[in-house]
């Protein structure tokens, strides 16, 4: 499973806040059991972390539709992951740089990533420690 979150580029992120979920797809990377995200400094996910960190993951991986002939037939060959954590917001300099180097290195590959003060002010990492994962795939 961790080799299929370090290939899919996003990770749509499960959150509820007064018995009203709310999904939304985001970069992502992960590193060590933890999932890493940034956002900006406001906006609804992180108003419904602050009041219920208990989050819910899933991304899919190598997504196709197989059709041999009649409908009743078709299916879709996929793997698929969800997870369950808890999110908390990384709030000193240095964990925000360490989180948005290895969200960097999924993305860019290997590379000299620096973050100056005030590019670290203006975003916040999400980190969430992953306590519970399942897989599934289909038609591999």
């Amino acid at each position: 499973m961790e080799s299929i979150l370090d290939e899919v580029p996003v990770c749509r992120l499960g959150l509820c806040r007064d018995n009203i979920p709310y999904v939304v797809p985001m970069n992502f990377a992960q590193k060590d059991n933890v999932i890493y995200l940034h956002a900006a400094l406001e906006g609804k996910k992180l108003d419904i972390i602050r009041a219920n960190p208990l989050v819910c993951f899933e991304v899919d991986h190598r997504t196709e539709i197989v059709s041999p002939g009649a409908a009743c037939n078709w299916g879709m060959r996929f793997y698929s992951i969800i997870g369950w954590g808890n999110a908390s917001i990384i709030e000193d300099a240095a964990g925000k740089a360490e989180a948005l180097r290895i969200i960097m290195e999924k993305y860019a590959g290997r590379g000299d990533f620096s973050f100056s003060e005030d590019s670290l002010e203006k975003v916040v990492v999400i980190m969430i420690r992953i306590t519970e994962m399942t897989g599934k795939k289909s038609g591999y």
